[in-house]
């Protein structure tokens, strides 16, 4: 007879085709049923936080929801960071793991409703009666509330009996959010005005926009305004045509490109909440700019908001789109009675016909150029620009590039173009977390076997994540790149604090070769010290994937040369 850990699995394999963890205790009877009894793929990784961190990071890279699970106690504590990460990054996922028993707690056992609810996570409990029905209730909150939620499985109730499964009903999934009532509907006319008559439009999307499946829509207001465009960290590549697009705004973009966007005298925002990196700190936008958003959250997010719209980012740009076309075939068939030829072919003029598009009269080349670096820095270390532009001319075009935390994620933002929001991730951003890159390799080769899957990461997050370089390295194999930007330091503190005067020691590390330790655990290690040590990621890439092996870079780079986002900060905080 199936157990309730059967119930749970059977159940919960109808909506997950992948699932990463640790087997434990508490976890056992459910990977035992997932292994012998469903298709989903079970993938081991080293760590607890690392099974939600993979989990997160396939729904990310692929749109489906995935599933982690660990063991109760200590093994639940394990995965509290990832799931707060998971909760801040509005990603859902469902971790399954055991709980004490119904009897009640042992020494052994902590409260992990309260720690889950802490950290932004509901937990759902099974019982002998009802394993499928919560786990598809479970399902549905995750995808509902973009959440990861915890399916908790009582220890002695695990193994009991539970009669045969129950034919479970689908999770109900909530409609786009379309803008309603008299107000909203005022707004998009409100904006779809301010587009027309605009001199400089600007379009700006972040990943909430890709998530509603907007890049088509976006790409077509774009062209019937004549818009420059911008993304989000996390929504780069989501606008069609990459002509008129100004990369990443924020910390990761170009001087060039920023200053073009504070020449916009319209700008509309869909899909991104405007966080203060976004926002350069408040400098984005110039005071005059007129700067509307379209969002999913109940009000504007950003004092800086002009006019508001809550509405899925897909439906609200196909309705502007549709409003401009309306005008613009009421200009073309209203002649006045009175009016002469020459007015009447005026009128008909849209303003993008009237005079050369904002667009098409800037240099984006150049804009959108960043420095090339040198090739060593001053102090005789690599130059970490010179070696991301470097990288970028040698990496497979087809390529999923997942992003620890740390000082160094403005070199791969910067200098590593993607073709899509779902190709660049960057795990642990949102809770301002490191430690989290390399079971984010894990999650991502499953969701995209077929990509070449690169890690960016830094020594100290390296270092913190190290259980999970052997996951990385066994689930990706020839198909997987780390690049670890190896300065012997934490490098965003020593910027922040060590400038402040403060004690640098505790902010540095020993250096560490990363290259040995991926050799020990079945990659291929190249220590990075110029240029030239560089080709054999030519050679690697030019390989068969089947008969190379995972390629660990150890780069070893110049701690002095800070990124412009670092800068940014740095000037803030003093």
């Amino acid at each position: 007879m199936p157990t309730v850990s059967a119930h749970v699995a059977l159940t919960l394999a109808q909506h997950v085709d992948h699932v990463f963890g640790v087997m434990g205790n508490g976890n056992a009877y459910f990977l035992d049923a997932i292994e012998t009894h469903t298709d989903a793929i079970f993938t081991a990784v080293r760590h607890e936080q690392g099974a939600v961190v993979a989990a997160d990071a396939h729904f990310r890279a692929s749109g489906r929801i995935a599933a982690a699970t660990s063991t109760y106690g200590a093994g639940f504590t394990n995965t509290l960071t990832a799931l707060a990460e998971a909760v801040q990054a509005h990603v859902p996922l469902v971790l399954v793991v055991g709980d004490e028993p119904t009897s009640g707690p042992r020494p052994w056992d902590v409260d992990q409703i309260a720690m889950a609810s802490a950290v932004g996570a509901r937990t759902y409990t099974t019982g002998r009666a009802d394993a499928a029905a919560t786990t598809v209730i479970a399902v549905e909150h995750a995808l509902t509330y973009r959440v990861p939620v915890v399916l908790a499985i009582p220890y002695d109730v695990a193994a009991l009996e539970a009669g045969p499964v129950p034919e479970a009903p689908a999770p109900r999934i909530p409609e786009p959010l379309v803008a309603r009532g008299e107000f909203a509907e005022g707004m998009l006319d409100e904006i779809a005005e301010a587009l027309r008559t605009s001199e400089r439009p600007f379009l700006l999307a972040g990943r909430g926009a890709w998530l509603a499946g907007a890049g088509e829509a976006l790409g077509a207001l774009a062209d019937a305004t004549g818009a420059l465009t911008a993304t989000t960290a996390l929504g780069r590549g989501i606008f069609p045509d990459s002509r008129y697009d100004l990369g990443v705004t924020g910390g990761f973009g170009a001087d060039g490109a920023m200053g073009l966007i504070r020449e916009a005298d319209v700008a509309v925002v869909f899909g991104a909440s405007l966080n203060q990196f976004t926002m350069r700190f408040g400098e984005l936008f110039a005071p005059g700019t007129r700067v509307f958003q379209v969002d999913v959250a109940p009000a504007a997010t950003h004092a800086h908001i002009g006019g508001f719209v809550r509405a899925d980012a897909r439906i609200a740009a196909s309705e502007l789109v549709s409003r401009l076309s309306a005008a613009h075939s009421a200009r073309e068939n209203a002649p006045a009675a009175d009016e002469s030829a020459e007015s009447v072919r005026a009128k008909r003029t849209s303003p993008r016909e009237a005079h050369t598009p904002w667009r098409e009269s800037v240099d984006l080349t150049a804009a959108r150029a960043y420095a090339a670096g040198d090739d060593l820095a001053d102090d005789g270390r690599l130059d970490p620009r010179s070696a991301a532009r470097r990288i970028a001319e040698l990496l497979p075009e087809d390529r999923v590039v997942v992003s620890d935390g740390g000082h160094f994620i403005g070199w791969a933002n910067m200098y590593w173009p993607v073709a899509a929001p779902d190709r660049m991730m960057m795990i642990g951003t949102a809770f301002q977390s490191i430690g989290q890159g390399w079971p984010s390799v894990v999650g991502a080769t499953r969701a995209r076997p077929e990509s070449t899957v690169v890690l960016t990461s830094g020594d100290g997050g390296g270092l913190m994540a190290i259980a999970d370089l052997e996951s990385a390295v066994r689930a990706a194999g020839g198909h997987g790149i780390a690049v670890i930007w190896n300065d012997a330091a934490y490098g965003a503190e020593v910027n922040l604090y060590g400038l402040k005067g403060l004690a640098e020691a505790p902010m540095l590390i020993p250096e560490v070769d990363f290259a040995a330790f991926g050799t020990a655990v079945g990659a291929e290690g190249v220590v990075v010290r110029t240029l030239d040590d560089l080709e054999r990621l030519r050679t690697w890439a030019a390989e068969n994937p089947d008969e190379r092996r995972f390629l660990v870079l150890d780069l070893r780079i110049s701690g002095k040369v800070i990124a412009p986002y670092q800068q940014e900060i740095i000037r803030v905080n003093s």
